[in-house]
């Protein structure tokens, strides 16, 4: 928990004192934040239960671990402003190794977390010539990989859940087409379906689970 309150505290210090740097004189270029990027990520990845009626499910039974993947988009530039489009494919170590017929264990058993699919928007504003602090959100698709008991017999499945995820974040320009950034994220999953060995799925039905990530960014743009 330590972890993840410093490097979600850095991150917010780091966008909010942003408007430090900003410079006078003209406008910077639009060329700057334009145009398609691909990058990696990196960062602290935390999963917890969210707070449901009749659950005594509490933070002590979160997922903690490292995020890790890529990412690409279109950004668009005026003035100031940058509008994009972004897409994230990143995989996760974190898990929780609670005993898996405890019905309070993340509300799922034991659990791993799988692959993540987002796509979504972001909007910001150029602090600096080579600044930029932006607002993100959009749609998330989060694997679990589930190992359930029902006292006897273990058996493992996947979970897919749905849900939509808000960010904040700060990037740097460090060359005439590189760029590094940071940023705080939040995932609210809301649906999930569980997915049988035969590929075959249940209906959707409701969970509340939280997701907190911290990372870092490093990218190319064409």
């Amino acid at each position: 928990m330590r972890q993840f309150v410093f490097a979600a505290a850095s991150a917010a210090a780091l966008v909010t004192a942003a408007p430090a740097f900003a410079q006078d004189g003209p406008p910077p270029s639009d060329a700057t934040f334009t145009g398609f990027r691909a990058g990696a990520i990196l960062g602290y990845d935390r999963l917890q239960p969210g707070k449901v009626p009749n659950s005594s499910i509490d933070d002590s039974n979160s997922a903690d671990g490292l995020t890790y993947g890529g990412d690409v988009g279109y950004d668009i530039s005026s003035n100031r402003w940058v509008f994009g489009v972004e897409g994230e494919v990143t995989g996760s170590t974190s898990k929780v190794t609670n005993n898996p017929s405890a019905a309070g264990a993340l509300g799922y058993g034991r659990v791993k977390a799988g692959r993540d699919i987002y796509g979504g928007v972001r909007a910001g504003y150029r602090v600096a010539p080579a600044t930029l602090i932006y607002v993100k959100g959009g749609y998330t698709n989060q694997r679990l990989d589930l190992v359930a008991s029902n006292g006897t017999t273990e058996t493992g499945q996947h979970f897919n859940l749905d849900g939509w995820r808000a960010g904040i974040g700060l990037e740097q320009s460090i060359g005439t087409n590189t760029y590094a950034k940071i940023e705080y994220r939040y995932s609210n999953y809301g649906q999930a379906r569980l997915e049988y060995a035969n590929g075959s799925n249940t209906n959707n039905f409701s969970v509340d689970t939280d997701r907190h990530q911290a990372v870092v960014g490093v990218g190319f743009r064409f």
